[in-house]
């Protein structure tokens, strides 16, 4: 496993990275600083945020967990707790506890976090004119599938949620909704939504954020070049290291466990935070240690300075499902199907969530960095029993089972007759 980064409010990220600090000038003709938000942080805002940086943090363990030792990990979790976020509008009960639980939300209630959501979106679009920034939400059901009314407008309004009534069982229903995902990612993921779509699936909700930046201080693509990699187990690759020209104006903090470097994109609203172990610490502890006092003090100790870095160039895709992730984190409920409560969907039929899927997309070269996200909640109805209505004419016999004999035999036409 590699050096975990963050981007906040974007994603978590496990990678490689190599810095070497120093006393800085960084080149000249840059884009305007931003140095402070268009507005003040509304109550609900900071309260979201808080929640989904701990839940980022947790998740972000979790799948360290989950994952063998040796694979790259990269997750939005912003992405996650919109889509999670969709569906908490339509649980009940005790699966509306849960998700609260897992996602942050203990304290808050239904319209705090929707308006929280309704906030950040607005914040987010436009902070940065440098920033190609996207986000959308989408909702798609089973034609002819009762959703209340009041679940849609909610999402409608909050998450500005697409709403499309569609013919799963239509051979392009997939193809549909996986063009809407590709046009919201730019074309970095083209695939959520597996066809044929299961005959007891009622619904889809899909979350895509997408992200290109480039870097404040732009790495010289002439000076990128083969250079010593070490892995976990202190074996070395080679792997291409990008490097600047001249020391360049970063933001570092450091504690007993790691080195935190900083580095900014376009005006300096949005940054890499790359989180490398001491050469004796292992990255395992670093991750098992991460939690948002942690965080939160890397964050706070952060001084500007002036250093050469030296990181890898990387490109690559990761996917995950995050049942079983979700569950060890307490939203076991809303996968069962007998105990998950979704009636603010759809009061009369049984529902739950039947697979919750993450995908994700990352480019860091010498210009900045491209990155992508798609969330799937995809939601079941249970399996009802059928339903026999006997409401026309009808024959009916009245017989000995074992033996097979017919003891009566009768129409019935008319029953009030």
């Amino acid at each position: 496993m590699k050096p975990v980064l963050c981007l906040p409010l974007v994603g978590l990220v496990t990678l490689i990275a190599v810095s070497c600090f120093g006393n800085p000038t960084g080149p000249g003709s840059l884009p305007a600083l931003i140095t402070e938000l268009p507005r003040s942080l509304s109550q609900a805002e900071l309260a979201l945020i808080e929640a989904g940086n701990n839940f980022a943090l947790t998740l972000f363990r979790e799948i360290d967990a989950h994952e063998t030792a040796h694979t790259n990990i990269f997750v939005s979790p912003l992405s996650i707790s919109m889509a999670l976020g969709m569906t908490y509008n339509g649980a009940a009960g005790e699966t509306q506890q849960a998700m609260a639980q897992t996602l942050g939300f203990q304290g808050l209630n239904l319209d705090d976090v929707n308006q929280g959501y309704r906030d950040l979106i607005d914040l987010l679009f436009d902070l940065d004119p440098q920033i190609e920034w996207q986000l959308a939400n989408s909702i798609w059901y089973r034609q002819g599938f009762f959703v209340e009314p009041s679940f849609l407008d909610v999402n409608r309004t909050f998450f500005d949620a697409q709403v499309e009534a569609l013919d799963f069982s239509a051979p392009g229903a997939a193809d549909v909704m996986n063009q809407w995902v590709s046009d919201g990612t730019n074309g970095r993921i083209d695939e959520i939504v597996e066809s044929p779509i299961d005959p007891l699936t009622v619904m889809f909700l899909i979350n895509a954020i997408y992200f290109k930046g480039d870097w404040r201080h732009q790495f010289d693509k002439d000076l990128t070049r083969d250079a010593p990699f070490t892995l976990l187990d202190g074996g070395e690759i080679t792997a291409l290291m990008m490097s600047h020209e001249q020391k360049v104006d970063v933001r570092v903090a450091n504690d007993e466990l790691v080195s935190v470097l900083e580095m900014s994109y376009g005006g300096d609203a949005f940054v890499m935070t790359i989180v490398l172990p001491h050469p004796d610490v292992t990255l395992q502890s670093v991750v098992e240690a991460l939690d948002t006092e942690r965080w939160a003090s890397w964050i706070e100790n952060l001084h500007e300075t002036e250093a050469f870095v030296v990181m890898p160039k990387f490109s690559f895709e990761y996917e995950i499902s995050l049942k079983d992730v979700l569950t060890s984190l307490g939203m076991g409920i809303a996968f069962d199907e007998g105990t998950a409560d979704f009636t603010k969907i759809n009061p009369s039929r049984e529902l739950y969530i039947s697979k919750v899927k993450h995908k994700t997309f990352i480019q860091v070269d010498e210009e900045g960095t491209e990155a992508a996200a798609v969330t799937s909640v995809e939601v079941n109805a249970v399996s009802a029993p059928p339903r026999f209505i006997v409401d026309r004419p009808f024959l009916f016999a009245i017989r000995e089972r074992l033996s097979g004999t017919i003891l009566f035999m009768g129409r019935v036409v008319d029953p009030t007759q």
